[in-house]
């Protein structure tokens, strides 16, 4: 499922215009961005999870050429579904 294809659904659903659809994906979208940039846990009721974990400095291996290397420290987004979406998922 593309960006599209939920402003598509957005405009099916409520009647809003494309351009007005468009519009509340992108604000919901970038309002969910700027949370997580900061550091802030996005909790969806029904849906799930949204969490920035730290990753610390670790080793690693080239897989090519099996030379030892460093990985840097980084931050991952993270996403755990709630027990709802998954007990939809399974069909319960």
């Amino acid at each position: 499922m593309t960006k599209a294809d939920i402003v598509e659904k957005v405009h099916g659903k409520t009647g809003f215009s494309k351009k007005e659809s468009s519009e509340a994906v992108e604000t919901i979208l970038e309002i969910l961005k700027e949370r997580l940039e900061s550091g802030n846990k996005v909790k969806l009721s029904g849906f799930g999870n949204f969490v920035i974990r730290k990753k610390d400095v670790r080793k690693g291996r080239n897989p090519k050429t099996g030379e030892e290397m460093e990985i840097s420290a980084r931050r991952v987004l993270t996403f755990k579904p709630s027990q709802k979406l998954k007990d939809y998922i399974n069909g319960r």
